[in-house]
């Protein structure tokens, strides 16, 4: 599981900020339009729309930002997106999991599959990777909420499956169908999380050392730049010496 948390402090350092940003906001702001479009515009009363609203007041998008999202499905000016998900191969066969939302699947599809080839991996059937991973709630709390004790007792009352504690904070794990309903319950006993939301999580991981790793984050990197894909998930496992280096 380490490769999770991990590649989030990778992208922290290496803070391409401003594109990166930019891009992130824009693939929130995504996710909230066809939320509100599928379902109630109201977040209380749509859970997916809720947890897209906490991811990007998370990374500090702005409010008009999310309002002006969720007015777009309202007004019925959103464009029709299709979620797909393309799994595969990066370097020594560490799994690849890219969820796009698109309203052109043969241009995506194209795109993920030349991106794949140009960086070292390759794109596989659906279902080839997934079998390594399970879709999970993750919700994560500063390390200042309390002591492990604490927050296990507040997880395990909650309905959640699992806590992971260390220095830089909490993980908590839970069914992906509980997601909502944990995410609820933990705010009213620890209060709002930094974030919430639904993850592949991996069963499996590959071992990397500095070159897979460098190869790695340049495959993940390029497919991240593409405006259809929301996120790449990847089972790497690499050592405190090989993070250090990069």
């Amino acid at each position: 599981m380490a490769g999770h948390s991990k590649w989030a402090n990778i992208q922290h350092r290496k803070g391409r900020q401003d594109a990166v940003r930019a891009k992130l906001f824009s693939k929130l702001s995504k996710e909230i339009t066809v939320a509100a479009k599928m379902g109630d515009p109201d977040p209380e009363k749509n859970p997916r729309l809720r947890l897209a609203v906490k991811e990007a007041k998370s990374v500090s998008v702005p409010k008009d930002v999310i309002d002006r999202a969720i007015k777009k499905a309202i007004g019925g000016d959103a464009e029709n997106y299709d979620e797909i998900r393309y799994e595969g191969y990066g370097p020594n066969g560490v799994a690849v999991i890219v969820e796009a939302m698109t309203d052109n699947r043969n241009r995506t599809a194209s795109n993920v599959r030349s991106t794949f080839t140009k960086n070292g991996g390759n794109l596989g059937e659906t279902g080839s990777v997934a079998f390594m991973f399970e879709r999970k709630g993750e919700i994560t709390y500063p390390a200042s909420v309390g002591d492990g004790d604490t927050v296990m007792m507040a997880a395990i009352e909650a309905g959640a499956e699992d806590v992971e504690t260390s220095e830089e904070g909490h993980v908590i794990w839970c069914a992906d169908t509980n997601l909502n309903e944990v995410a609820t319950a933990l705010e009213t006993a620890l209060g709002e999380s930094e974030s919430t939301k639904l993850v592949w999580k991996p069963g499996t991981t590959t071992e990397l050392d500095l070159d897979g790793m460098q190869t790695l984050m340049k495959l993940v990197e390029a497919l991240e730049d593409d405006d259809d894909v929301q996120r790449v998930t990847t089972n790497f496992e690499a050592s405190d010496e090989v993070m250090a280096q990069l």
